[in-house]
């Protein structure tokens, strides 16, 4: 049931959003050199890595880094960038990765593929045979704001109580967060 769930949604997303994805595309190319698109190399499910598209947010030579290792990270954002992260519009081009498999709409957010650290307390608690989500629990309870063991503590708990009508909850929750901008930092 998630996976058609998964599938739909994306579909319809996709379809609903083309129009404002396309503009936001072509803003994202004409106020920064470089493509629309960023493809940055993630862990999946079972800890396989895949490519993750997103809007590109981050000068075009950016370090390929998590930002929150950026001494700087305000240095490295595009003139749109701020604007995209805070209201999660950067994450759109997952609904493909979505659409083919790749991730689904809740789950933990995917990993960079150098971030160590995190993944090996997603390791500890079980949580590489999650697929990762567009969103996710720790994403709703403070984002960029947690420690990463905390994070993993709350991928920990979405593992323990996952369910059609807890991933409905996290996506209206997710809804609400991405229109308020509470739990972003970065």
């Amino acid at each position: 049931m998630k996976r058609a769930f998964d599938i739909l949604s994306a579909v319809v997303a996709l379809a609903v959003l083309a129009i404002p994805f396309a503009l936001l595309c072509t803003a994202v190319v004409i106020t920064s050199p470089g493509p629309a698109i960023h493809w940055s190399q993630r862990v999946g499910r079972d800890n396989c890595l895949f490519m993750m598209p997103k809007l590109r947010t981050m000068r075009s030579d950016a370090p390929q880094v998590a930002t929150h290792l950026l001494h700087d990270p305000q240095l490295w954002l595009t003139p749109l960038g701020g604007f995209l992260r805070r209201s999660s519009l950067d994450e759109l081009p997952q609904l493909w990765s979505v659409l083919i498999g790749q991730m689904s709409l809740v789950g933990p957010r995917p990993a960079l593929f150098n971030q160590h650290d995190l993944i090996a307390l997603r390791n500890e608690r079980g949580v590489q045979i999650l697929m990762p989500g567009l969103t996710g629990w720790a994403q709703i309870n403070g984002r960029d704001e947690l420690p990463l063991a905390v994070k993993a503590d709350f991928d920990r708990e979405y593992l323990l109580r996952r369910s059609f009508a807890f991933d409905v909850a996290i996506l209206w929750l997710t809804a609400w967060i991405a229109l308020t901008g509470r739990g972003f930092t970065r």
